[in-house]
């Protein structure tokens, strides 16, 4: 290519094409102020139009959705059970908790709630809640027990814990668990 640029006829070639572009408009050397001058033009460069990310909620290993809660100063990561079948499955068959994590059952409707331990091999305790997150009551729960822990009226929401949870951090009947779905 150095070749093709040091020969006469490549020379001329480059000052056509360079009057071309002058004539075009596409190249100038501007600065004059006789108004000569024809300012260079750029067409915008199209780009695709920005979509907002909304955060994915994030899931368990049983694909059900975590949310965060809160009671007092401690934060809850709370598997969400909203559907007949998620909620006869809850924490059937795990081994382990974390230590701050549990189960929220979610009813779009107040029910009268009644929980036992099939197939549950952890020792929980069980959280009955009213719509604004007031606790009701509180159950303490034994493994692989038929025996049934109910909510002392109807209502909307229980939360599943490690047994002894609540008392560890000191929640009782009348405290607010915040973050529930509406």
């Amino acid at each position: 290519m150095l070749f093709a640029l040091q020969c006469p006829a490549a020379k001329i070639a480059r000052t056509l094409a360079l009057a071309a572009l002058i004539g075009l408009g596409l190249v100038s050397c501007g600065g004059g102020s006789g108004g000569d001058s024809v300012p260079a033009t750029t067409e915008p460069t199209p780009t695709a139009p920005v979509t907002p990310t909304v955060p994915e909620t994030p899931v368990s290993s049983d694909g059900l959705p975590i949310i965060q809660l809160q009671a007092g100063t401690v934060t809850i990561s709370a598997e969400v059970a909203n559907t007949a079948a998620q909620r006869e499955k809850g924490l059937m068959y795990r081994t382990e908790l974390g230590q701050n994590n549990g189960m929220l059952f979610e009813f779009s409707q107040p029910v009268g709630i009644c929980m036992w331990m099939l197939n549950t091999t952890i020792p929980l305790s069980v959280a009955f809640m009213e719509d604004d997150g007031t606790i009701v009551n509180i159950e303490d729960m034994q493994p692989l027990t038929y025996e049934e822990h109910c909510g002392a009226r109807q209502l909307r929401f229980a939360l599943e814990m490690n047994q002894g949870w609540f008392a560890l951090n000191n929640i009782k009947p009348g405290d607010k668990i915040t973050g529930l779905p509406d």
